[in-house]
């Protein structure tokens, strides 16, 4: 769990190349307190934002995807979740390392892949604590290897 006080630091949570293309979502409002992670669209369509920690910390980490329509229309897994479903929900998402190279990942285009798990793990009987945990740490792995973005380890924040 994290809080971000203001819509600058939000901002902040984004590497310093995606930070000029950021369209803060509607109706949000600070401190926002987040549990798992946070995610949203653009109005566009075109870009996916995500906010997350790394277990272990409370750093948040922003990472701005952009979806890239055009594909054939096939059945995908998430890399994430591991949901299934057409290309209208599962597609690949690609993000910028740097200004020459550019790295992709199948995912849910709107990244609620949280509601997934909570929902097959109540089906399942089982506490939804362990795959969001799972979850976190596979967003984390992606922003680490192919991002190389590093998580600081915090102690536990004082609210």
């Amino acid at each position: 769990m994290f809080r971000i006080e203001t819509d600058r630091d939000l901002i902040q949570s984004f590497r310093p190349r995606d930070r000029r293309v950021i369209e803060m979502p509607p109706g949000l409002t600070f401190p926002l307190f987040v549990r798992d992670y946070v995610a949203w669209t653009e109005t566009s369509g075109l870009r996916v934002y995500l906010i997350f920690s790394a277990p272990g910390s409370h750093q948040p980490i922003g990472i701005i995807f952009r979806r890239d329509r055009g594909g054939p229309d096939v059945a995908r897994m998430c890399e994430w979740c591991h949901d299934y479903g057409s290309s209208q929900a599962v597609d690949l998402l690609t993000t910028d390392v740097n200004s020459k190279v550019r790295v992709g990942i199948s995912l849910c285009v709107d990244l609620r892949c949280k509601e997934k798990l909570e929902d097959a793990a109540n089906r399942a009987g089982r506490h939804t604590l362990e795959a969001l945990e799972q979850l976190r740490a596979r967003m984390y792995r992606f922003a680490n290897e192919a991002l190389g973005i590093e998580a600081r380890p915090s102690a536990p924040a004082a609210w």
